[in-house]
């Protein structure tokens, strides 16, 4: 099968477009690679920072959640990493030259817009790189989910 350009999934725009390419959709589980290369952000002109997987597995997320929202004539809408469980790289670098590939397979989702990501990081030769359980929040009106957000109580930062 072939698929649209990965910015058509998303609501990104580069430079901040990380990924290159999607690999296969199925109905749950998206998987996209990367090639990284001198220019790519993040790099430091040899390689990009472990850390970096991170944002390749959200938004390997994001190109779901918008391939999923196309299939039913839906506009993509912005999602948000709520939170990650396990982030582990098993390497410090993803050097350049390195194709990832990036694995977002959803374990659950809620009725409230959470869903549960199982996320993985292989490199060309099926190494393990990176893995980790994302948490992410994609409401359905992003205006009334930022108005509500702004209404919280004044010491709510304290709590933080």
């Amino acid at each position: 099968m072939s698929y649209r350009p990965i910015v058509d999934y998303l609501p990104h725009r580069p430079p901040m477009v990380l990924l290159d390419r999607v690999v296969e959709i199925t109905g749950t589980c998206a998987v996209c690679e990367v090639t990284i290369r001198v220019d790519s952000p993040f790099c430091d002109g040899c390689a990009v920072p472990g850390w970096v997987g991170i944002e390749y597995m959200a938004q390997t997320v994001g190109v779901l959640a918008g391939w999923q929202a196309q299939a039913k004539q839906l506009p993509v809408k912005v999602g948000f990493l709520a939170g990650t469980r396990h982030y582990q790289s098993h390497v410090s670098q993803f050097r350049v030259g390195d194709v990832l590939r990036i694995t977002a397979d959803e374990e659950m989702m809620s009725a409230d817009s959470l869903s549960a990501m199982r996320c993985m990081l292989h490199d060309a030769a099926s190494t393990l790189l990176a893995e980790a359980s994302l948490l992410v929040f994609q409401p359905d009106n992003l205006e009334a989910s930022l108005q509500q957000a702004s209404t919280l109580p004044e010491n709510a930062s304290a709590l933080q």
